[in-house]
């Protein structure tokens, strides 16, 4: 089950996730009020924490015993969400923002400063940094996630470029996502996840740092961390080599040992 970030982002960005539909059935879902999927009658039920019940109504539609789950960014919140109210499989975390779920300093300010003197990154990131305006309607706001898509990327060549220029966001639909905040015990619950969880992480992935990530995967008791150097926040399209070796190993052979007990540094 591959859930898509944004918030609110149609999944076709996600494209194959660098090859491996070739070797998996991927169902990717299209969250509410994105892609073919109308918005709820009642936005709460676009947040993440009650599309969770989507999720199962979903599994149990498939007839499937436990959802394998890989999710990205802002979707791996829902995944979350679904781990704190049903049983779950696996999940593979994709450049998860943290910061609502951990109590870790964050490493951002250093991995912007870091690229404060490349070509187009301090234009960049001032508008990403001053928020859409969210009365001006789509096109306005997807405008805005293109003028700061620079500063989700480690580089910005030919292929950044283009791959960030694939997709539409939905303002509504993005919205909706976080109208539902998560219970006070949010953590604690995902504390007693017993799936295995393999988080990747980008080492210089400027929107949600390291330290955050890193802590998360430690909340699991079976979670481990990948990760992938000279990478920012879309390791499928950044570095797909590497990150198809950390996901064919984690779901190929459950949760190798090589992951599970691999150093996991506090600051890059």
């Amino acid at each position: 089950m591959v859930l898509h970030g944004g918030a609110g982002l149609d999944p076709v960005y996600l494209g194959d996730l660098a090859g491996l539909s070739a070797g998996y059935q991927l169902i990717v879902v299209q969250l509410r009020g994105v892609g073919r999927s109308p918005l709820p009658a009642d936005p709460l039920d676009g947040s993440y924490w009650r599309q969770a019940r989507d999720l199962e109504l979903l599994r149990e539609h498939l007839g499937l015993e436990l959802l394998t789950i890989v999710a990205h960014s802002a979707g791996t919140r829902l995944a979350l969400a679904y781990a704190a109210q049903y049983p779950v499989g696996p999940m593979v975390l994709i450049t998860p923002p943290s910061a609502y779920v951990v109590d870790v300093p964050s490493d951002v300010d250093i991995l912007l400063d870091k690229r404060k003197d490349e070509p187009g990154f301090a234009a960049a990131l001032k508008t990403k940094a001053q928020g859409p305006d969210v009365n001006a309607g789509d096109d306005a706001f997807n405008e805005w996630h293109r003028a700061g898509a620079m500063v989700g990327y480690a580089a910005w060549t030919e292929v950044e470029q283009e791959h960030s220029r694939i997709g539409k966001f939905s303002l509504q639909a993005a919205l909706n996502y976080f109208s539902v905040d998560p219970p006070e015990d949010f953590p604690d619950r995902l504390r007693k996840v017993q799936s295995p969880v393999l988080v990747i992480a980008g080492a210089d992935d400027c929107t949600t740092g390291v330290s955050q990530v890193v802590a998360l995967s430690m909340l699991f008791p079976r979670g481990g961390i990948a990760l992938i150097d000279r990478c920012g926040h879309f390791p499928w399209v950044e570095r797909p080599k590497e990150f198809r070796e950390a996901v064919d190993a984690f779901l190929g052979a459950g949760f190798p040992p090589e992951v599970a007990d691999r150093d996991r540094p506090e600051h890059h």
